[in-house]
C-alpha cells in the first residue's frame, strides 16, 4: 500500500502560539522533515531549532517548501508578511490565519487569486494542548481545506467550525476567555489572603476548585445553572456570595467586557479593510 504523504506545514511567526503549534504537531506524530518555521529574531530561531529540531527558513523558502502556511504573526505585522508571500504563493497552497481580528478577505486581496484561506481563532491553552479553536472558510476554501485545518489544530485541543461572521464574537469569548478566568482566580486568591489564608494555600484551593469545576462542566453534561444550584443551599454561604455578585453587577459587567472585546476585534480588522 502506498503511504499517503502528509502536507508540509510552515509556521510564520514562532511566538508562543506558533511554538505551541509546532510542539503539538511534533508530539502528534509529525516529523521535523514535515515542519518549518520563520522567525525574525535569529537568536529565537536558533533556540527553537535547538529545542525542537525543526529547521527555520526565510519567508520565501518556507512558503515554497510547505503545503500549509500557518500565519501566526501579530496583526500589525501582517502586511509586510503578505508582501513577501504574494510572489511565491498560489492556489496549490493553503493559508491558515491565526491572527486575531483579521478577515480572510484581507489575505485574499493581498495574495494571488484563488488562494484558499482558513481563519482560526485559537487561545493560549494551546500551550498545554487544551486549546479551543474556531475555524472559518474563506471564499476559496472548501470542505477539504477545513478538514486539513481541523486535523492540524486538533492536535492541540478542540476545534469547532463557525461562520466567519461570528469570529469577532469567538475572539471575545474564547480567544480572550482564558484571561477572564485568570482575572477571577486572581481576585479569589486575594480574597483568601484577606480572610487570613496564606497565598500559596489560597492558590491551591482556588486553582484545584477551578480545575474540578471545569471538569464537571466538560464531562458532566449538566447546565452551569444546574451545577451552581447544586452548591447553593437555602440560606447558606453560597447564596449570600451570589447575592453580593449580583448586587455588584458582576454578570452585567462580564457581558459588557465581552462586547468590548468583540468591538475591538472588529476594529483590528477594519484597520486593514482597504489595504
Amino acid at each position: 500500500m502506498t503511504e499517503v504523504k502528509r502536507p508540509v506545514v510552515a509556521v510564520f511567526g514562532a511566538g508562543k502560539i506558533g511554538e505551541a503549534l509546532l510542539s503539538g504537531l511534533l508530539h502528534g506524530g509529525r516529523s521535523t522533515d514535515e515542519l518549518v518555521f520563520t522567525e525574525r529574531s535569529t537568536a529565537r530561531a536558533a533556540q527553537l531549532t535547538a529545542e525542537h529540531g525543526i529547521p527555520s527558513a526565510d519567508v520565501a523558502d518556507a512558503a515554497k517548501r510547505a503545503d500549509v502556511l500557518v500565519v501566526a504573526v501579530k496583526p500589525q505585522d501582517i502586511e509586510p508578511l503578505l508582501d513577501e508571500l504574494a510572489p511565491v504563493v498560489g492556489p496549490d497552497k493553503l493559508v491558515v490565519s491565526l491572527c486575531a481580528g483579521l478577515p480572510t478577505a484581507l489575505f485574499e486581496r493581498r495574495l494571488p487569486e484563488g488562494v484558499p484561506v482558513v481563519r482560526v481563532m485559537p487561545n493560549t491553552p494551546m500551550l498545554v494542548n487544551e486549546a479551543m479553536s474556531a475555524i472559518s472558510a474563506g471564499a476559496h476554501a472548501g470542505p477539504e481545506h477545513l478538514a486539513t485545518v481541523e486535523e492540524l489544530m486538533g492536535v492541540v485541543g478542540k476545534v469547532v467550525r463557525v461562520p466567519e461572521s461570528q469570529q469577532d464574537a469567538v475572539t471575545a469569548l474564547s480567544g480572550s476567555g482564558p484571561a477572564y478566568f485568570f482575572y477571577l482566580v486572581e481576585a479569589m486568591i486575594d480574597a483568601g489572603i484577606l480572610l487570613g489564608i496564606p497565598r500559596a494555600v489560597a492558590q491551591d484551593l482556588i486553582v484545584q476548585s477551578a480545575v474540578g469545576a471545569a471538569t464537571m462542566l466538560a464531562q458532566g453534561g449538566d447546565h452551569p445553572v444546574t451545577l451552581r444550584e447544586a452548591v447553593t443551599s437555602p440560606a447558606g454561604t453560597t447564596i449570600m456570595a451570589i447575592r453580593e455578585l449580583e448586587r455588584h453587577g458582576v454578570r452585567a459587567a462580564l457581558i459588557d467586557a465581552i462586547e468590548a472585546a468583540r468591538d475591538r476585534s472588529r476594529e483590528l480588522g477594519a484597520v486593514h479593510d482597504q489595504n
